[in-house]
């Protein structure tokens, strides 16, 4: 398989092999656990949208303010969000600052500034510039586009708080791994870092026994 492919089910089910073979910390949760889903999300306004509204929230309250708003602009796209007012979107659930990104997001797209069907021919670094151009996306917000939208295998985002837990329960490390410290730790699981990153997510959903403590200060993939 080359890197610039999408996982599918079969690739998926392969690099979970290769992980496990490769980390027995891994071969623990897949044994424990089963494996994790793909977690795949259509690629689109939509869908980077809804990354945008999960940024720095659990994704219960995200879900919730997305599908408030999928049901208010039908269909949910550029032109039709661009439709809606500021009352509007604080009614939905909008923060200040969520509605001027989701606002600049909707621009770029309508103006042609960003196609987001070009993006998926694209290379990693071009999709990342891309889409940082766009106020409100920085690094965490294009990762998750790239890992679940594009579903590209060796993407890892380091800024997640959900991950960096997981791996410091699972490595036994007594303080929470930074970004930088966690990016270089994901550098053993290449080619594969995305799914890496699945199984991690997979075992902060599924061991409630130490995530209790941290529900209330992380989103999760639930």
């Amino acid at each position: 398989m080359l890197m610039s492919e999408s996982l599918t089910q079969e690739t998926l089910t392969y690099a979970l092999m290769e992980l496990a073979n490769r980390d027995s910390d891994f071969a623990g949760i897949l044994e424990t656990f089963g494996p994790p889903p793909l977690w795949e999300r259509e690629a689109g306004f939509p869908t980077l949208l809804r990354i945008i509204l999960e940024q720095q929230v659990s994704l219960a309250a995200a879900k919730a303010v997305f599908n408030r708003l999928c049901a208010v602009a039908v269909p949910l796209t550029p032109e039709n969000f661009l439709t809606l007012d500021d009352v509007q979107l604080k009614t939905i659930g909008f923060s200040r600052q969520k509605i001027l990104y989701g606002r600049a997001l909707a621009i770029a797209i309508t103006s042609g500034q960003l196609n987001l069907t070009n993006l998926e021919t694209m290379d990693e670094t071009a999709i990342r510039t891309e889409l940082k151009r766009i106020k409100g996306i920085g690094d965490w917000t294009v990762d998750i586009y790239l890992l679940m939208a594009l579903l590209r295998p060796d993407v890892f985002p380091k800024g997640d708080l959900g991950l960096a837990i997981a791996t410091q329960k699972l490595k036994g490390l007594t303080l929470r791994p930074t970004p930088e410290e966690l990016a270089a730790i994901a550098d053993n699981w290449r080619p594969w870092r995305a799914v890496a990153a699945r199984i991690l997510w997979h075992y902060y959903l599924s061991d409630r026994t130490w995530r209790k403590g941290f529900e209330k200060s992380t989103r999760s993939l639930s």
